[in-house]
């Protein structure tokens, strides 16, 4: 089995760096192109697509999926981390950065990396699980996408403060 995971493409507030949790802000002119882009370079053994609800990923998804003519479907655990009271504000503020490295805590009035990883490693159980032998995509976002990378990889906290998806990258797990 295959696991390709993808970051949605590019939003506004990705470009003006704003922190984007649960916030469902669209795909910008770029972020389409990155997912056309993807589309026509997908590996070919992709059997199914499996996406975040929030639009900027679900587009992506879409886009994916009609390109290539295959199924896709969302699934609400891939919804990006609640960042609480950050939510919007711009990634550089020194509280952003010491929140981040805070994760068994919540965000004020969010959710803590703890929280986020119980539901994705859930949803990854039950996809290696529901879907053995076969080779799947997930679109979803750089917070999601992080803590997917400590379900295969030992990380350590500033490695995993630090490790970070482009828009429309897609890398590749062997289970």
């Amino acid at each position: 089995m295959k696991l390709y995971v993808t970051r949605h493409g590019e939003t506004e507030w990705n470009y003006t760096n704003k922190i984007l949790g649960r916030t469902d802000i669209p795909l910008n002119e770029k972020g389409v192109l990155q997912a056309k882009t993807l589309a026509k370079n997908l590996p070919k053994d992709i059997e199914l697509i499996i996406a975040s609800p929030l639009g900027r990923a679900f587009t992506t998804a879409k886009i994916i999926a009609e390109e290539n003519k295959l199924p896709y479907q969302s699934d609400r655990r891939l919804v990006e981390m609640d960042f609480g009271t950050y939510e919007g504000r711009l990634r550089s503020e020194d509280g952003y950065q010491i929140e981040k490295r805070r994760f068994f805590a919540k965000y004020p009035e969010g959710e803590s990396y703890l929280q986020v990883a119980q539901r994705v490693y859930n949803f990854l159980d039950e996809v290696i699980s529901k879907y053995q032998g076969k080779n799947i995509l997930i679109v979803a976002h750089n917070g999601i996408l992080r803590v997917i990378h400590t379900y295969f990889n030992d990380v350590d906290n500033e490695d995993f403060a630090s490790y970070a998806f482009g828009n429309c990258e897609i890398i590749k797990y062997e289970i």
